[in-house]
């Protein structure tokens, strides 16, 4: 055998062994620092090639640094006009002429909305192209997708139940409500808001009223919104009918109207409806007068129909009426309408005020009961009756000497910060011809009333509505065939009885 040479390490503690690595020099060192970083970089860079190969994401996939996410914060603003998002049926036949009423109550930079035709408008009745303005509405066309639906007798109805579904796909920011009307529609915009921000808006909510016709009523739906005179409906209820509404326009395709087509889905949804008195879709024929004489004690929200009945003021068109009734509603929004009575004691008067339209006054005495029951001055809609109405009406009376003697607003003036005055003139004989007895000459004598109040703050309409009281000032005189009068809240025990 070979023979092994081990070699015995030197045992010097002093001499390097032969094994050993020699120290670094301070030069190494540094040398050795600056390869680390680039050694880290070889290495990251060989793991994202590696991910990028074998991940299960596709290759056109990236890596970004994630974005910060945008916080929204909730608008806990009262509700206001910018809330309201407004969907206006018309049609590009209809838009020329009705742009003008809608022109009435459209706040621009301040509404939102659009007015919804089934195509784009041509040229008017006149031959001329009517432009869109800046202080206009703006109009969209319809989604083609309503031509699909079935329908028994309307097919605009179906493309009309379908604006709640265009408006919300609108996806625009910090919508409360949803608005419906027509064309044909003038809504009173700042009561709208009173109305509206009585109730929470992130709960479901479907809110209008029915019509005034008992024959439409039954025809339709009672419990249903009738769609001129606009409903509104909350954001969280839009937001689950628009995604079952297209199966409710298959179910209900043999249904008449667009607004009963929504009601049947939103019954199915469960929400039903809340009645707010102020909407009007005045399913009347002939003069409006009665009605509007003696409002109900609720915000005047819309007014509908105005091309089918007499002009509001005598010797008016109906556009030259609405602007006099929208100007005094501008001046004081909530009290618009509002009726207050007062008494002449001394004399043996009834007085009745429609605040910023007209006054009635009765050579006689009525209980508040049949002052608040409007003179039926008007028929049903469809088969232009007597009735019945949903509310109690009294007939005009063929004897003219039981006929109120009628004032209508001539002019109105601010007081001060807060104050208000308005005048009414006498109008003829409203009724038919005057009466010549000597107590209703001696009203006939009554040329012109003055009206004081104060303005109403918008937060009283937040509470329970109270009809105000009236009292005849100057101790009852009447100078230069003028009476003056002033409304204001009831006192604590106050009542009005004759």
């Amino acid at each position: 055998m070979s023979e092994v040479r081990v070699e015995v390490p030197n045992q010097d503690p002093t001499k390097s062994s032969k094994v050993l690595v020699q120290p670094y020099k301070p030069c190494d060192i540094l040398v050795l620092f600056t390869r680390i970083p680039l050694i880290v970089c070889f290495i990251t860079s060989i793991s994202v090639v590696l991910y990028s190969a074998f991940s299960t994401q596709s290759r056109g996939s990236r890596f970004y640094l994630p974005k910060p996410k945008s916080v929204l914060i909730p608008d806990q603003r009262p509700t206001n006009i910018s809330h309201i998002l407004f969907g206006i049926a018309g049609s590009a036949a209809t838009w020329h002429d009705r742009i003008r009423y809608t022109n009435l109550w459209w706040k621009p930079n301040k509404s939102r909305g659009f007015i919804w035709l089934d195509k784009k408008p041509g040229i008017n009745n006149d031959g001329k192209i009517v432009h869109q303005t800046e202080n206009m509405i703006p109009y969209r066309v319809s989604d083609a997708g309503w031509t699909r639906f079935r329908y028994s007798s309307s097919r605009s109805a179906v493309r009309i139940a379908r604006i709640i579904w265009d408006s919300f796909k609108l996806n625009l920011p910090n919508v409360r409500w949803f608005v419906m009307g027509d064309d044909d529609t003038v809504f009173f915009t700042d009561n709208l808001v009173s109305v509206l921000a009585r109730y929470d808006h992130d709960q479901m909510w479907y809110i209008g009223c029915n019509s005034e016709s008992v024959e439409q009523n039954v025809m339709h739906a009672y419990d249903m919104a009738f769609g001129g005179g606009g409903f509104a409906v909350s954001y969280p209820l839009a937001e689950k009918l628009v995604n079952v509404l297209d199966g409710c326009l298959e179910r209900y395709y043999y249904f008449y109207g667009s607004d009963q087509r929504v009601w049947a889905c939103i019954s199915e949804i469960g929400v039903s409806l809340t009645t707010e008195r102020g909407f009007h879709q005045l399913d009347i024929r002939g003069d409006p007068y009665g009605l509007l004489a003696a409002h109900p004690v609720a915000p005047l929200v819309s007014l509908h129909h105005i091309d089918y009945f007499n002009s509001l003021f005598p010797n008016r068109t109906q556009i030259d009426s609405l602007d006099t009734l929208i100007h005094a509603y501008r001046v004081d929004p909530n009290r618009i309408l509002q009726q207050s009575f007062c008494y002449d004691s001394k004399r043996g008067w009834s007085i009745s005020v429609s605040w910023g339209y007209t006054i009635q006054l009765y050579p006689f005495l009525l209980s508040a009961n049949n002052l608040a029951m409007p003179l039926q001055t008007f028929k049903t809609w469809r088969s232009w009756s007597n009735g019945p109405f949903v509310f109690n009406t009294r007939p005009v009376s063929p004897n003219p000497c039981e006929h109120p003697v009628v004032y209508f607003l001539d002019r109105l003036e601010k007081v001060g910060q807060t104050g208000t005055r308005t005048i009414y003139t006498r109008s003829g004989p409203k009724f038919g011809k005057g009466c010549d007895r000597a107590d209703y000459v001696k009203a006939m004598a009554v040329k012109t009333i003055i009206v004081s109040s104060l303005r109403i703050d918008p937060a009283y309409c937040q509470k329970a509505t109270l009809r105000p009281c009236c009292e005849i000032m100057d101790d009852g005189s009447i100078k230069d065939g003028t009476m003056r009068i002033r409304i204001r809240k009831c006192r604590e025990k106050e009542i009005m009885a004759v």
